[in-house]
């Protein structure tokens, strides 16, 4: 079955298109069977269930609770497993796959090194298998037929006191495969604010960061990111719609942050499925993005925890299509977007537009027209 429309995709196009992420993280994203297969080896008998499919289903019902509190829990177990140098060499590795595969051709995955010591392993240990992880898997998608660039970003627990520690590790590895800074964690009573030094080092550092900002928390999260901190990019930035109105007549109204936001092309890390988890957005249809998209924020489609939303890349697209109708052209709009916001150089930018992303959409493009000649050739066969 074709689509109707040149530009409307089909599952198997959606899956083939080139697709850049920018907030996905390690811990959530972890194969169940990976899961039960480490907890195996290392003696971990926490897991609440130990069949690969009734553990998934595990994580995605737990995670559905509405709550950010509730839905951070869900880490305690796949961080458990994520302790030794092989075990996160393994998580890595298996990311860059599982992303290439589903056409993610550049990804930005972010961790947090102090959520993995429990085992003796220093920070630069982690950071360095991580690394590692993520160079075999690039060698082993490009063996399977598929390219990827992933890059990783170093978060600090916006609850603890490393953040300074953590972006100061952020910086040494900055040309070993680390290409940027984050902070995550619940935003209810942990302003970014707290960590100030680490932002102000890495401004004079000239180095990148992302801080979760507008999930859970509102505005006043958005403006402290930005007008305080600094931040590159927005992780979420999803209630930036608070400061929006929409009248009757249709006619919108930015308020003077979300004006703000839109004029200095502040790149928002948006993460749909994750959103309706938590309770940050109600449904696909309602969620903002569609005016954030009309309106022509610099808005960006993500994954945030592939495991716990037991989503993708392509589903998230896919859901996105069916809410409003996206077609190849708003695909290809979002993921030049978040091209141009990656923490690589301009230059590694610009070719990954004009070399991957934009012929990858044009073939896709293509192909509908030579499906549409041949299905008007055969329908003017005159009948035997």
């Amino acid at each position: 079955m074709t689509s109707q429309t040149p530009n409307v995709p089909t599952a198997d196009q959606i899956r083939r298109a080139p697709k850049v992420l920018l907030h996905d993280h390690l811990d959530g994203g972890l194969r169940p069977g990976t899961i039960v297969e480490l907890a195996r080896e290392q003696g971990y008998e926490q897991l609440p269930e130990t069949e690969p499919d009734k553990l998934g289903i595990w994580f995605r019902e737990a995670a559905d609770s509405g709550s950010l509190e509730r839905y951070l829990e869900t880490f305690a177990h796949t961080c458990a497993v994520m302790q030794t140098r092989d075990a996160l060499v393994r998580v890595a590795a298996e990311c860059a796959v599982d992303l290439a595969e589903d056409g993610v051709v550049y990804a930005e995955v972010r961790y947090a090194p102090e959520q993995h010591l429990e085992a003796g392993l220093s920070l630069e240990e982690v950071v360095e298998a991580v690394n590692e992880g993520f160079r075999e898997g690039e060698r082993q998608a490009r063996a399977n037929g598929h390219r990827i660039r992933v890059g990783a970003l170093l978060t600090a627990m916006r609850h603890a006191a490393r953040a300074l520690e953590i972006a100061e590790l952020a910086n040494s590895y900055r040309d070993s495969g680390v290409v940027g800074f984050d902070i995550a964690g619940a935003e209810a009573g942990f302003p970014p604010t707290r960590h100030l030094d680490a932002f102000e080092y890495l401004k004079r550092e000239n180095n990148h960061f992302t801080i979760h900002a507008g999930e859970a928390f509102g505005l006043p999260s958005i403006w402290q990111a930005l007008q305080w901190c600094g931040a590159d990019r927005l992780g979420h930035g999803v209630r930036i719609i608070d400061d929006i109105e929409v009248a009757e007549d249709g006619s919108v109204t930015l308020g003077r942050l979300a004006a703000y936001v839109r004029d200095k092309r502040i790149p928002l890390e948006m993460c749909p499925s994750s959103n309706l988890q938590t309770g940050a957005a109600t449904s696909f249809a309602e969620h903002p993005i569609g005016l954030l998209r009309k309106l022509h924020f610099r808005a960006t489609v993500n994954t945030d925890n592939r495991l716990m939303s037991g989503t993708s890349m392509s589903r998230e697209f896919e859901l996105l299509t069916e809410a409003f109708e996206y077609t190849l052209d708003d695909m290809q709009w979002f993921t030049v977007n978040a091209m141009k916001s990656a923490f690589i150089p301009f230059d590694e930018r610009l070719a990954m537009i004009n070399e991957v992303i934009k012929p990858g959409y044009a073939e896709l493009r293509s192909e509908w027209l030579f499906q549409q000649t041949a299905a008007t050739s055969e329908s003017s066969r005159p009948a035997v």
